[in-house]
């Protein structure tokens, strides 16, 4: 076998076998295939596209690349959660201890973010003592024992699709369904997850900025699960705005409690709900999403969700005192509200405007030496459709150097998009994609 005729054969419209694709990515991940001939095979895949099967063929090639773990000693279902990215999206940190409470384990595997701000992880972090290194004994075992908890990936989780994607961001052969969908999947099923619930962000904060092809990538996913053997849900959610109201870790992790409490903001709340109801279905503990939703809007009336995240905290060393008294966390040295040049009501909030604020004050990582500062960031006070007048609190920044807060500022205003006729907000949540039905709100 030539990796020559693979390249000619995809480039002419041919459909490639398995023992092709397992050749081309067993070559790659081993330094046999050199980048000319991956990038030039990249681009006839990414013209003449690839069949579900194969799409399949390459996630689970992707997958046996590396490490799969093997979380079968864990007792019951195990559901995963993924969320192809947003702003000021902390629904983990909710979700999780909400499932967990209801009986479905928590078995996450999660990263530090690169971008607007930090990852599940740094967002941990912010409690001090909390650490997710720890061997997959203690780990198994947090989860039979807690129902949840999150350790950092390990570094050969699914290699070949890193290095494939790394290729990919240089030679314009990202923007491709089975490549994005495959380098998705094959992390979460090397994660060792038996079903999984996808979060598919559509907007201006997305990735996929259309809805049709959020819906596209939703089902691409859906069917990869379905083809391997796992249960897979996708719900597609809108990120034409930033996801509640902070921006940035020790902020969020703030609003992550105040939602356990029942008192969170109200789409934060809403996609908690929606997301949680699919994953304890698929987990076994309900029939339906209607049960499973009352299920876990009586676990936060009853305050167990809250108990859990505290009993999850400590399991990992961090200091869960901070949940009770959030004034605990790190203030940064300087807080200033912005205030509208002008009144109307809020049209757009451009979300990815809003992240890059909020990188510039120090919330994020520019690149993977950066150092995130876990104080500071963003607290929004309007949304699309609220009436804002002139000189009104608009937002808060929480900074600590004064030419950044400066600029952050400036983007901010820039972000919010005031007119004088009324709006309203389009819906939350756009639809669900199963391995049955497409369904469209």
């Amino acid at each position: 076998m030539r990796m020559y005729d693979l390249i000619m054969k995809k480039r002419n419209g041919g459909e490639l076998t398995t023992e092709e694709i397992n050749y081309f990515i067993d070559g790659y991940t081993k330094g046999n295939i050199p980048d000319y001939q991956v990038s030039a095979f990249m681009m006839a895949i990414y013209f003449q596209k690839m069949n579900k099967r194969e799409t399949a063929d390459l996630t689970m090639s992707m997958v046996n690349s590396g490490e799969v773990i093997d979380l079968s000693e864990i007792e019951g279902i195990k559901v995963d959660k993924h969320s192809t990215g947003g702003v000021g999206d902390t629904t983990t940190l909710i979700l999780g201890p909400m499932v967990a409470a209801a009986g479905v384990p928590v078995a996450k595997m999660s990263g530090r973010g690169l971008g607007h701000t930090g990852g599940t992880i740094d967002k941990l972090e912010s409690f001090p003592g909390f650490s997710v290194e720890m061997p997959i004994e203690k780990f198994i075992e947090n989860v039979n024992t807690k129902k949840i908890a999150v350790v950092g990936q390990t570094a050969n989780l699914a290699p070949a699709d890193k290095k494939l994607y790394a290729l990919r961001d240089v030679t314009a052969t990202v923007d491709n369904m089975s490549l994005i969908a495959g380098s998705i999947m094959s992390k979460k099923i090397a994660s060792g997850a038996d079903a999984i619930v996808l979060d598919v962000k559509t907007g201006s904060g997305a990735f996929m900025k259309e809805e049709e092809s959020s819906f596209e990538l939703a089902k691409e996913m859906v069917d990869i699960g379905t083809h391997v053997g796992r249960n897979t849900v996708a719900v597609i959610t809108d990120m034409d705005q930033p996801l509640g109201y902070a921006v940035g870790n020790a902020l969020e992790v703030k609003e992550a409690i105040e939602t356990l409490k029942g008192k969170g903001p109200e789409d934060l709340t809403e996609l908690c709900l929606a997301l949680g109801a699919h994953m304890l279905v698929l987990g076994g503990k309900a029939e339906n999403a209607d049960e499973a939703r009352k299920i876990l809007e009586e676990i936060i009336a009853s305050g167990k969700g809250l108990e859990k995240f505290k009993e999850f905290i400590e399991a990992q060393g961090g200091d869960s005192s901070y949940i009770d008294h959030p004034e605990l966390f790190k203030t940064p040295s300087i807080v200033e509200v912005v205030k509208s040049k002008k009144s109307g009501y809020v049209k757009g909030i451009k979300a990815d405007d809003v992240g890059k604020a909020a990188l510039v004050v120090g919330a994020g990582r520019e690149t993977k030496e950066s150092v995130i500062d876990l104080s500071v960031g963003i607290v929004l006070y309007k949304k699309i459709g609220d009436f804002v007048k002139v000189d009104e609190a608009i937002a808060t920044i929480y900074a600590n150097d004064m030419d950044k807060k400066k600029v952050s500022e400036e983007m901010l205003l820039s972000a919010y998009d005031i007119v004088e006729e009324k709006i309203i907000a389009s819906k939350l949540i756009k639809g669900i994609v199963t391995k049955d039905e497409i369904i469209k709100y």
